[in-house]
């Protein structure tokens, strides 16, 4: 029951004080997750992280259901969902129910104009961790460039093309290299 108490109270309180979404969460995340909590090394974190990507869905919610599942199973599930998503339904409730106006109240425009700035730097630190860690080789950096270059420079190109192709060349690329680690 302490695990559950913990896969809720920790997704509530990331997902209560951080604001601009889910690749803003991954920080704070990982630093419960791994740092403290200790749940998963960093390795895990990430591999954790690329499969969470790859489903449907808010990257912060996918990621608190299947650290609850691994930590609690289905309870585990539930509480890390719950935890996930209850801080940010509160608050648009809250939201709705007492400030009918508050994008037109200037406290609020001016919050929220100060907070964009460092949500795009927690995205940016992300992002670089997680290059740092996922493109370790030639293959992943062709990889990395050529999908980089396609969704800038293709207008109109949706981004999940590019994510399926990048993930049936890899499984073609690692079936291709299976034979060679097994010899």
């Amino acid at each position: 029951m302490q695990v559950i108490w913990q896969i809720f109270s920790s997704f509530f309180k990331i997902g209560a004080f951080t604001i601009g979404g889910g690749y803003a969460m991954l920080p704070v995340m990982q630093r419960d997750i791994v740092d403290r909590l200790g749940w998963m090394d960093e390795q895990e974190f990430m591999e954790t992280i690329a499969v969470t990507q790859s489903a449907p869905g808010a990257i912060a919610v996918n990621t608190a259901i299947l650290i609850g599942k691994q930590m609690a199973g289905m309870p585990g599930v539930i509480a890390g969902c719950l935890g996930a998503v209850l801080p940010s339904f509160l608050i648009i409730l809250a939201i709705a129910i007492f400030f009918r106006n508050i994008l037109n109240w200037p406290p609020a425009i001016n919050f929220f104009a100060g907070v964009r700035p460092a949500v795009v730097a927690l995205i940016a630190h992300v992002a670089w961790k997680m290059a740092r860690k996922l493109i370790n080789h030639s293959f992943s950096l062709l990889l990395f460039l050529i999908s980089l270059a396609l969704i800038i420079f293709v207008p109109g190109l949706h981004p999940i093309w590019v994510i399926l192709g990048s993930g049936i060349i890899t499984i073609i690329w690692a079936t291709q290299k299976q034979p060679e680690r097994e010899a």
